[in-house]
């Protein structure tokens, strides 16, 4: 009876130290992804690779993807530009590097910069690159005043444009301005939620 007596004890013993243990652990919280173009970046370029792959499973070029990611941080951060934003943005603006409408993927446009219609199919860059370094520093001018200067030599043929007319401190607010589809902002932020989850 008494070594029943003393297993029962322990049982009950180890059953409220693991009710205490994990009553404790908090569970991971998921990172919230910043709205805001000048806001700080969640995620380096090996989660936004895996964001693009498992939105397009079937793209081909991993390694373009994973040197476009890097791009985006590294350049992002020059110029102080969320690559979380600008990242989800070349998403939707190019269809996950599918293009289809006026750009073409040898344009190095990856934000349909200056892409109006057939006869102004949109601006060319040398490389990746420069290519991504325009798109950044597109909204940087979206997002500051013209005070503020870039930190590396203008690329973007269009710099000044959103300086004389456009304001845009979140993606909600690049709607009306940066494209003319009203769900513009509402598309980026369920993008930024998906990539939450990276």
């Amino acid at each position: 009876m008494k070594k029943n007596s003393v297993r029962f004890l322990f049982f009950i013993g180890f059953c409220w130290f693991l009710q205490v243990f994990f009553s404790c652990v908090t569970p991971p919280q998921k990172e919230e992804c910043s709205r805001e173009l000048l806001g700080s970046p969640m995620k380096n370029s090996e989660q936004l690779t895996a964001f693009f792959m498992n939105h397009k499973s079937d793209f081909e070029d991993k390694d373009k993807v994973a040197r476009i990611a890097a791009l985006y941080v590294t350049e992002g951060a020059i110029e102080g530009i969320n690559s979380d934003v600008a990242f989800v943005q070349m998403c939707l603006e190019t269809g996950f590097l599918g293009y289809g409408n006026l750009v073409l993927p040898e344009m190095n446009n990856f934000c349909g910069l200056g892409a109006m219609d057939a006869e102004h199919p949109g601006e060319w860059f040398e490389s990746e690159q420069i290519g991504v370094r325009a798109h950044i520093q597109h909204l940087q001018a979206y997002a500051t005043t013209a005070e503020v200067k870039l930190k590396q030599e203008c690329v973007d043929p269009r710099y000044s444009w959103p300086h004389k007319a456009k304001f845009a401190r979140t993606v909600q607010e690049l709607a009306g301005h940066w494209a003319t589809d009203p769900e513009y902002g509402i598309k980026l932020d369920g993008l930024l939620t998906e990539l939450e989850n990276f």
